[in-house]
């Protein structure tokens, strides 16, 4: 499973498949990831075919990313702050809902290659 899901999971009170599927039935039913972009044109920066991207993006052994961080904001109105370790600078990356509503902040590390959950800052 991917560590971004796993993350994810320790915030939202679902498992990490169960949130994986969500996402890519997100994916799947061209709900608004980004205003102003269409979804499948979001995807096309990744793939070029969109179902594809999702077909993929259902095996267990798929790495999530910016597009499904976006989607796990809009989905359960989290505001997701992402401290980038790869970047000199521990820059963090802030991650809103569409609708700019978010019930809860949450914080996960990325190295690069690697996303773990912090549970406090």
């Amino acid at each position: 499973m991917s560590c971004l899901f796993n993350s994810l999971s320790h915030f939202i009170k679902e498992d990490s498949h169960t949130i994986r599927q969500k996402i890519c039935n997100y994916l799947k039913e061209d709900k608004p990831i980004i205003d102003g972009l269409e979804t499948k044109d979001v995807i096309k920066f990744e793939n070029n075919n969109p179902d594809n991207y999702i077909e993929h993006m259902r095996l267990t052994s798929t790495w999530g990313g910016a597009i499904e961080i976006q989607c796990a904001c809009n989905l359960w109105d989290l505001q997701i702050n992402v401290l980038n370790y790869r970047d000199a600078g521990e820059k963090v990356i802030e991650f809103i809902p569409l609708n700019k509503n978010s019930s809860k902040t949450i914080n996960i590390y990325w190295t690069g290659t690697h996303y773990e959950p912090v549970k406090c800052l």
